[in-house]
C-alpha cells in the first residue's frame, strides 16, 4: 500500500518540474540504455565482420522488430487505459487490464514468432535482399524469432513498472540488459567466432533474462498493479487496440516504408556508386539508423516516462496539471533536439568510424556527410515526439494516430518522390522532410485539443465547491 500511495502522490501533487527530474531523467536514461545494445551491435558488426554483414542486419531488423509489433501495440495500448483507472481509483480495472494484456503479449508474441521463423526467406526478399545477403538476414532473424514471447514481454514490463512508480527499477534493469549484451558479444563473436547468429543470441538472451527480472515485482506483489482472474471483454480490447494504434500502426507503417528505402536504396546505389553500390547505400543508412539511437532514445524516453502522469491527472480531471506536466514535456525534449542536432553535425566522423571499418574509406565518407544531412531532422523531431506522446496519453488515438502513420509512411513516401532527383542525398534528407511537415501536423492537431481543455477548465471552475459556495 505504500508503493500506492507514494505513486499516487509523485503523479497528482509533485511540482511539475520536479516530478520531471524524479521520471524524466531515469526514463531517458533507461530508454538510452535500453538502445546501448543496439549501437553495440552495430560497432561489432560494422568492424569485426564487414559491409556485407552490416547491410544484411539492416535488411532484416525491420522484419525482426515487426514481430513485436502486436506485443507493442498491447503493452502501449493498455498503459493508458491502466494509467487512466489508477487517476479514477479504480484499481480493480487497472489490473484485469494489466494481467489480460500481459497474456495476450504472450500468446499473440508466439503467433508472431513462429510466422517469421517460417517465413524468414520469402520476407528478406521482400525487404530488398539480394542472393548475397539472404542467407544472413534470414539466420539473423530466426534467431530473434525463437526468443519471441519472452523478448517481446520484455518491452510491455518496462511501461507497467513506470505506472507503477518503479521508475529507477525500470532504469537500472535497462542497464543491466545492456551490460549482459555486451558481455555476450564479446562471448559470441569474439572468443566463439560466430557471426551475426551470436549478435542476435546476445540481444535476445539478455531481454529474456530482463523479462523474468522485470516480473518478479509485480509476481510478489510490490506493485501498484497486481496479478488477477483475467475477465476479458471486447470493450476492453477495443480501447487496448485504439490506444496502442498510434505506436502499432506508426511500426507497422514504419516497415513498409523501410521496404521501400531499401529497394530504393539498391537502385540508387548502383546507379551512382557502380556495382555493388547497392550494399554500400543499405550499409551507409544503417549507421544513420544507429547513429540517430545515440539521441531519439531520449527524445522518446521523456516523453514515454512523463505519459502516466499526463494520464493520471487527465483521468483525475485536473487539467491544469496536464498542461504544466506537457509543457515540461515539451521544453525538455526541445532541448535535447537541439543538442543532438549540434552534436551530430559536428561529431558526424567520428560517428560513422564507430559503425565503418577505417579501411573501408568510401563507406566512411558517405556516412559522414548521410549524418550531417540526416541530424536536421532532430530540429522538428522533438514537437512530433511530446505531441504524439501526450494526444496518446489523453485518450485521443485518432490525432495521434495520424501523426504516427504520417511520420512513418506517408511524408516519407512523398518526400522520396519530392528528393528523388537528389539521388542518395534525397534519401538522407527524407526524413528531415518528413518530421518538418509532422511537426506542422502536430501543431495544427493540438489547437482544438486545447481549446478543449480550456472549457473543461471552466467548467471544472464553475462547478468546483468554491464557485458554488458564492
Amino acid at each position: 500500500m505504500k508503493n500506492k500511495m507514494n505513486t499516487e502522490a509523485m503523479y497528482a501533487t509533485m511540482r511539475p518540474w520536479r516530478l520531471f527530474f524524479v521520471v524524466a531523467i531515469p526514463g531517458m536514461i533507461s530508454m538510452f540504455a535500453m538502445s546501448i545494445y543496439s549501437i553495440i551491435e552495430g560497432a561489432f558488426i560494422g568492424q569485426k565482420l564487414g559491409e556485407e554483414a552490416f547491410a544484411a542486419v539492416n535488411i532484416a531488423m525491420p522484419l525482426v522488430m515487426m514481430n513485436f509489433l502486436l506485443a507493442d501495440l498491447i503493452g502501449v495500448g493498455a498503459s493508458v487505459p491502466i494509467s487512466i483507472a489508477l487517476g479514477k481509483k479504480d484499481g480493480k480495472t487497472a489490473n484485469n487490464v494489466f494481467t489480460c494484456s500481459i497474456i495476450l503479449i504472450f500468446v499473440t508474441s508466439v503467433l508472431m514468432g513462429a510466422v517469421m521463423f517460417f517465413a524468414a526467406e520469402p520476407l528478406s526478399r521482400m525487404m530488398g535482399a539480394d542472393d548475397t545477403l539472404l542467407d544472413t538476414a534470414v539466420r539473423y532473424m530466426r534467431t530473434f524469432a525463437i526468443c519471441s514471447p519472452l523478448c517481446s514481454v520484455f518491452f510491455a514490463m518496462d511501461n507497467y513498472l513506470k505506472i507503477s512508480g518503479f521508475v529507477k527499477t525500470s532504469m537500472v534493469i535497462n542497464v543491466c540488459s545492456n551490460v549482459v549484451t555486451i558481455a555476450l558479444l564479446v562471448f559470441f563473436l569474439i572468443v566463439l567466432q560466430m557471426d551475426v547468429v551470436g549478435s542476435a543470441l546476445a540481444s535476445a538472451i539478455s531481454m529474456c533474462l530482463c523479462s523474468l527480472v522485470a516480473i518478479v515485482p509485480f509476481i510478489m506483489k510490490k506493485t501498484i498493479l497486481r496479478f488477477t482472474r483475467p475477465k476479458f471483454s471486447f470493450s476492453m480490447l477495443k480501447e487496448i487496440g485504439a490506444c496502442g494504434s498510434p505506436v502499432f500502426l506508426s511500426n507497422i507503417s514504419g516497415r513498409i516504408t523501410s521496404i521501400v528505402m531499401n529497394i530504393s536504396l539498391m537502385t540508387l546505389g548502383v546507379q551512382y556508386l557502380g556495382e555493388g553500390g547497392g550494399t554500400t547505400a543499405v550499409a551507409v543508412y544503417a549507421v544513420l539508423m544507429y547513429s540517430s539511437d545515440l539521441c531519439w532514445p531520449l527524445l522518446y524516453g521523456i516523453s514515454d516516462a512523463l505519459a502516466p502522469a499526463i494520464g493520471y491527472n487527465w483521468g483525475a480531471e485536473d487539467y491544469s496539471r496536464v498542461k504544466k506536466i506537457a509543457k515540461c514535456n515539451y521544453i525538455g525534449t526541445a532541448v535535447v533536439g537541439l543538442v543532438s542536432t549540434g552534436a551530430m553535425f559536428l561529431l558526424a566522423p567520428a560517428l560513422a568510424s564507430l559503425f565503418a571499418n577505417a579501411n573501408d574509406t568510401r563507406l566512411l565518407e558517405m556516412s559522414a556527410h548521410a549524418i550531417r544531412l540526416f541530424c536536421f531532422a532532430y530540429l522538428f523531431r522533438w514537437f512530433a515526439t511530446a505531441t504524439q506522446n501526450v494526444l496518446s496519453a489523453i485518450e485521443k488515438p485518432m490525432h495521434a494516430t495520424i501523426m504516427s502513420v504520417s511520420i512513418a509512411f506517408v511524408f516519407p513516401i512523398l518526400a522520396l518522390g519530392m528528393l528523388w532527383p537528389l539521388g542518395l542525398d534525397g534519401i538522407w534528407l527524407n526524413f528531415v522532410v518528413a518530421t518538418a511537415l509532422t511537426a506542422l501536423l502536430g501543431g495544427v492537431l493540438m489547437i482544438p485539443i486545447l481549446r478543449e481543455i480550456k472549457r473543461k477548465e471552466k467548467r471544472g471552475q464553475l462547478t468546483s465547491p468554491d464557485a458554488q459556495s458564492e
